[in-house]
């Protein structure tokens, strides 16, 4: 056996153990899932799972076995991910090219207007459907509930110079635009004195279940969660896709080296 088929047998065996925790965290939540966001994640979790257990086989048998077709498979499905991943980078640094919070004086905070972002991304949250499901996961997740209990004792003062995130910002408190006067984090009483052209001042309402999350503005600060999200993921990305061309490449020595072998015991 050569030095690239132990390696590429010893990556695959690596990869096959992996797998495994992966399909039994989908089975997982498909049985213990309570909201509907975690039974969301549930297909696409054992689907990843099978699918890199699948691969990691017919790498393993492939080289270890010397089994060229298998190899051949191998290093096909190789290929497109390298390509499907290449494009996804590329595409994730194009769609968060745009947007950023607004900053205001004497804020610790950031405002955040949905115009601002990528129509392809806007397009995604201005969906009903879609935005649906998001303001339930984002209401199941607790995290204006989370808010409400960090800065319960916060004076008005103190509530301005608090460094939010851009989900609390645009979804559990409303816009500065709107002039309300401040009460608790998730409290707030409209100014009959203040007219303000916003459409987030007449969404917002002191229920806890609906707060600002159809405002613009709760849009938007979820479009800059996933801003950040999606560059931290594409640069994890080049570094993933550096290491499959390696494998790759690797898999290429181990694919010739069966086809010599099986030429010579022919």
């Amino acid at each position: 056996m050569r030095i690239s088929n132990n390696l590429v047998g010893l990556l695959n065996f690596i990869t096959f153990l992996l797998s495994i925790p992966i399909v039994v965290a989908g089975v997982w939540l498909t049985k213990q899932g309570s909201t509907e966001c975690e039974k969301f994640l549930d297909k696409p979790v054992i689907i990843l799972g099978v699918f890199l257990m699948l691969v990691s086989l017919a790498g393993l048998i492939g080289a270890c076995c010397r089994v060229s077709w298998l190899l051949w498979v191998y290093l096909l499905v190789m290929f497109l991910l390298i390509v499907v991943l290449f494009a996804v980078t590329i595409f994730a640094f194009a769609v968060t090219n745009k947007g950023a919070g607004k900053v205001l004086s004497g804020k610790g905070y950031k405002e955040y207007r949905l115009g601002d972002y990528s129509q392809w991304l806007q397009k995604r949250v201005n969906s009903t459907k879609n935005w649906n499901k998001i303001k339930s996961c984002l209401i199941d997740s607790k995290v204006c509930s989370t808010f409400k209990d960090k800065y319960a004792n916060d004076t008005l003062q103190t509530f301005y110079s608090e460094n939010l995130s851009a989900l609390q910002a645009g979804c559990c408190k409303p816009s500065d635009d709107c002039g309300f006067t401040y009460e608790s984090p998730i409290s707030w009483t409209s100014n009959v004195t203040t007219v303000s052209s916003d459409p987030d001042c007449s969404a917002w309402q002191n229920d806890e279940k609906v707060l600002c999350f159809n405002c613009q503005s709760c849009k938007a600060g979820l479009l800059d969660n996933i801003k950040s999200n999606w560059k931290k993921t594409a640069i994890v990305n080049i570094v993933f896709l550096i290491f499959l061309i390696v494998v790759y490449s690797v898999g290429c020595c181990a694919f010739r080296n069966s086809r010599r072998d099986n030429e010579y015991w022919k």
